[in-house]
């Protein structure tokens, strides 16, 4: 049984506690999975589908960022709620060291020298940690070992 199966027995099961904020957030997360099947034309791969959650999670983040600004403090509670709700379907977050770490290994394999190997880096590193870690923090521990 895949993610997409999860999702989908986690929306019946919120239909029928009348779980309405869960509710509402897996039906958008089902429908931003489904746009994307319709963009690629095929079938999505559980890995295509956690890219699709962590880019519902990076929206809320940014929206949390926007209505902190305009001191909307009861949407920021809102979406950190979703936050939770989507983190669920997706692997346990890296640490700050793990990522470090990794940064560390795959600039040894790739013998980087400076700032111009980032893309390289960035590319076999986002590869390793598909799903488990902000690419923002990746490319900010990357930068700061290059330099």
């Amino acid at each position: 049984m895949g993610l997409y199966d999860d999702i989908s027995i986690d929306l019946k099961n919120a239909l029928k506690e009348q779980d309405k904020q869960k509710l509402s957030v897996l039906r958008g997360l089902k429908s931003a999975i489904k746009n994307k099947q319709v963009a690629l034309r095929q079938e999505l791969t559980d890995e295509q589908i956690m890219g699709v959650i962590s880019s519902e999670i990076k929206k809320s983040k940014e929206a949390i960022e926007k209505f902190g600004q305009g001191s909307r403090q009861d949407l920021v509670e809102k979406e950190e709620e979703e936050i939770k709700i989507l983190s669920t379907y997706l692997p346990p977050q890296l640490s700050t060291e793990d990522i470090k770490e990794i940064v560390t290994q795959i600039i040894e394999e790739i013998s980087a020298s400076g700032p111009k190997d980032l893309g390289g880096v960035m590319k076999s590193v986002m590869a390793k940690v598909a799903g488990r870690a902000d690419g923002r923090e990746v490319n900010r521990i990357a930068r700061e070992l290059l330099s």
